[in-house]
């Protein structure tokens, strides 16, 4: 007898533990290398990003599929891969989840988040708390030259790094960078692909996230994800950084950069594997059965 899929419950409680797994790790690395210092590069941070992926696949995906991101939830969708009335709960449950995993971050780095914005001379709140709040939600260009060091937070360097990257860019590297892992997420999970890693596609998957941080984390700081930023930013906003969370110093910019574009590109990723590579790996399956 076919098994029925996974009850709608039971994927909202999935979704909702992955995606806090995700952000607790992921997360729980940026708040150390900005607040101690002790994971000073990119790549050291990303592989944490990259293994929090991997564990919360192995651990929920044959429950929910461990979506863990409305922009895979969404492409999988458009593309008839997904039920649309699943895409709601879904987001609902990955918002709570990396809400949640804010949360207790902040619980237990407050002490951390109170001294770093001691050491740079700023008030929670204000503009310069930009350095702790990066903590939770996302920035372009990443601030972290400015949350480093022991250097008090001077305005005119914060001003001067600020024209680095435009608004336009930084939706380009989000919708690049989302489509990319979409693109990958799908590859490495076709089983018509003779080449997918199948049982180690979580790791592909996280790998591919670590290298994407790598590239791209000092433009956008690398999210890919809608609801690891706006989760975290939105308990932000409540935990007393304010307008400096949400909508942060450009207004537009956490909408347009760090919600639309991975959504976009989570559509065009998957869609360009579907649409265009797939065809390929389906005739060469073919091909390859009718000369067994």
């Amino acid at each position: 007898m076919a098994s029925l899929p996974p009850r709608l419950s039971s994927c909202i409680l999935a979704e909702t533990a992955g995606t806090f797994v995700l952000i607790f790790f992921g997360l729980g690395a940026v708040h150390v290398a900005v607040l101690t210092g002790d994971l000073a590069g990119l790549w050291q941070v990303g592989i944490v990003w990259g293994a929090s992926i991997m564990f919360a696949i192995y651990a929920f995906g044959a429950i929910s599929g461990a979506h863990i991101n409305p922009a895979i939830s969404v492409g999988l969708a458009a593309w008839g891969l997904f039920p649309w009335r699943r895409v709601a709960p879904y987001i609902l449950a990955q918002l709570v989840g990396a809400t949640l995993a804010a949360a207790v971050l902040f619980f237990l780095f407050q002490g951390f988040l109170q001294e770093k914005e001691r050491v740079k001379g700023v008030t929670r709140g204000e503009p310069g708390s930009i350095v702790t709040a990066m903590c939770y939600g996302e920035y372009f260009p990443n601030p972290g030259p400015m949350a480093g060091g022991t250097a008090t937070y001077n305005l005119e360097e914060h001003r001067r790094l600020d024209g680095r990257i435009s608004e336009n860019a930084a939706c380009l590297a989000e919708f690049l960078g989302t489509a990319v892992l979409a693109f990958m997420v799908a590859a490495f999970g076709e089983s018509r692909n003779t080449n997918n890693p199948r049982w180690l596609a979580p790791v592909f998957i996280g790998l591919t996230v670590t290298a994407l941080i790598c590239v791209i984390a000092p433009l956008t700081q690398a999210c890919f994800n809608p609801a690891r930023d706006f989760g975290p930013r939105l308990f932000a906003y409540f935990a007393g950084w304010g307008e400096v969370a949400l909508p942060g110093p450009r207004p537009t910019g956490f909408f347009t950069v760090y919600i639309l574009s991975p959504l976009l590109g989570g559509i065009v990723g998957t869609g360009l594997f579907r649409k265009v590579f797939l065809p390929f790996h389906s005739s060469l399956h073919v091909e390859g059965a009718m000369s067994e």
